[in-house]
């Protein structure tokens, strides 16, 4: 064992958008700061993902496998690098309705209310979209929450692509948005991520310091289990022992669950923080659908998300129950995500044998259908015999078919008049398997009653003084509209609290 022979103030694990915000958060502090990631920098050129490079399944998998309910193995699509999964991901930093944060009748049941309301993370949204220079449009969204200002800049224009799709989609009763999009203004590398505005901005403070290729392995508590002492972790094959005052976990929803399930002992015997059964419950992933159209004439295959539409959120009409958020998803082959969606390309091969990957870019239109969903216990996350194991069968389907069916009518109803798009009516769809891990929630929910959850209102653990988490894990629902803002807004929010603590 090799211990490090420095005391930390705070050791943050993860350096994801919870994680890299955090320690920039922090970081002015003056105060010691130790961060610990699992991966090492992403190559640029891995970032930039381009045409049939995202068809290599492997290179956007985690170098591990993980076991279904059936004890099926499979690998992940998560990335351990600087930054986390904001490396990869789609950049649209949207906030949470107003009553997302409430209790929420859904056809299949209740989404929670969160003990916290809109109002408590709205200057923190304000100062995360600032952070991460959130480019987009006031007011245009039908049902954007209250904001105390503008956004920091401007709304990124459509592409030539998409602009005749915001007029048809406009005249068919719907009121498209400009996607809030994270942009870093680098030529080299635009998207923005929690390394470009977290990780590296903290890393100019002398006091804060960054391990890469560090595995944690557990966390160890004092002898009467009230507060976590040390962390340790594997590097180059040795285990290595580090010390600091306050332990936060940013690993994602499912490996923050999972280091407090394998840091079980005498006096935590179910896992640490998990006095209630609660750590690795209620894993909710969001249901993701994508559709594809196919277009008459080529275009550059390579343009950015940019349309959002909000009109069925809360429901129509026709279904009084909520419903969810729809974006267009960019370049098709630009998308990590979309590689993960077998069903679209079979049925694409079925019916155009001859369209390959490049006419895929160049030939589609492709859109994302995004629906909550319900928290329940039984969808989990385990840890057996070393091995990490989910269960987890997506509910609330009605709603995200009525918001897939919605959506299809209102395509055919613009291709109906348009001479853009292919006459053979065909629109290849499928959803995310499993292994997309994308958006991940839940697992050490907040709340006031330690018996029912995991973290209090601060994202502290009810069971240890000193130990916080700061990734999506708090979740006590999740929103269509996708999560990443709001953990990143709750990092800088937790940021003040450790920071008052700190003094």
């Amino acid at each position: 064992m090799i211990i490090d022979d420095l005391h930390y103030d705070v050791i943050i694990i993860g350096t994801g958008a919870g994680g890299g915000t955090l320690a920039r958060k922090l970081a002015p502090s003056g105060k010691r700061i130790l961060l610990l990631e699992r991966g090492e920098a992403m190559p640029l050129a891995e970032q930039n993902i381009s045409d049939v490079d995202i068809f290599q399944k492997q290179r956007y998998h985690a170098p591990e496998q993980w076991y279904d309910e059936a004890g099926e193995p499979f690998t992940p699509q998560t990335k351990y690098a600087i930054g986390g999964n904001t490396k990869i991901y789609g950049a649209a930093l949207q906030r949470m309705r107003e009553k997302d944060f409430e209790t929420v009748a859904h056809q299949d049941g209740i989404s929670p209310e969160w003990g916290l309301k809109y109002g408590d993370f709205e200057p923190y949204y304000t100062e995360a979209e600032a952070l991460y220079q959130v480019h987009g449009q006031a007011g245009a969204d039908p049902t954007e929450p209250n904001r105390s200002g503008d956004f920091p800049f401007a709304a990124v224009p459509h592409n030539e692509t998409m602009q005749p799709m915001v007029e048809g989609i406009t005249k068919q009763g719907c009121r498209p948005y400009s996607l809030p999009m994270s942009l870093s203004l680098r030529e080299d590398d635009p998207t923005g991520d929690a390394e470009v505005f977290g990780v590296a901005p903290a890393l100019d403070f002398d006091n804060v310091t960054l391990k890469t290729n560090a595995r944690v392995t557990g966390l160890h508590t004092n002898p009467s289990g009230t507060a976590v002492k040390a962390v340790q972790a594997e590097m180059a094959g040795q285990p290595h022992l580090f010390f600091a005052d306050i332990v936060v976990l940013a690993c994602g929803a499912i490996n923050s669950a999972a280091i407090l399930l394998q840091s079980a002992n005498d006096k935590h015997p179910q896992g640490l923080a998990n006095r209630s059964d609660q750590v690795g419950r209620n894993l909710m992933k969001m249901r993701m659908s994508s559709i594809v159209e196919i277009t008459t004439h080529a275009h550059s295959g390579t343009f950015p998300r940019s349309v959002g539409i909000n009109d069925y959120y809360w429901g129509d009409n026709q279904f009084h129950y909520p419903m969810g958020h729809i974006q267009n998803m960019g370049g098709v082959l630009q998308d990590a995500i979309f590689a993960e969606s077998p069903p679209v390309l079979s049925l694409i091969s079925k019916f155009m044998p001859n369209f390959g990957l490049k006419q895929l870019a160049t030939r589609s239109i492709a859109w994302w259908v995004m629906t909550e969903v319900l928290p329940d216990p039984k969808n989990r996350v385990e840890v057996k015999k070393g091995k990490l194991y989910l269960t987890f069968e997506p509910n609330n389907a009605e709603a995200h078919d009525r918001l897939v069916y919605r959506w299809l009518d209102v395509l055919k109803a613009i291709e109906k008049d348009s001479h853009l798009f292919s006459r053979a009516g065909m629109h290849p769809r499928g959803e995310v398997p499993l292994p997309v891990v994308a958006n991940q929630c839940g697992t050490c929910k907040m709340g006031t009653d330690p018996a029912t959850s995991v973290l209090d209102l601060n994202c502290r653990t009810h069971d240890l003084d000193n130990l916080y988490v700061v990734d999506s894990s708090f979740f006590p629902s999740i929103p269509s509209v996708g999560p990443c803002l709001t953990v990143i807004a709750n990092a800088l929010r937790v940021g003040d609290h450790l920071l008052e603590r700190l003094e």
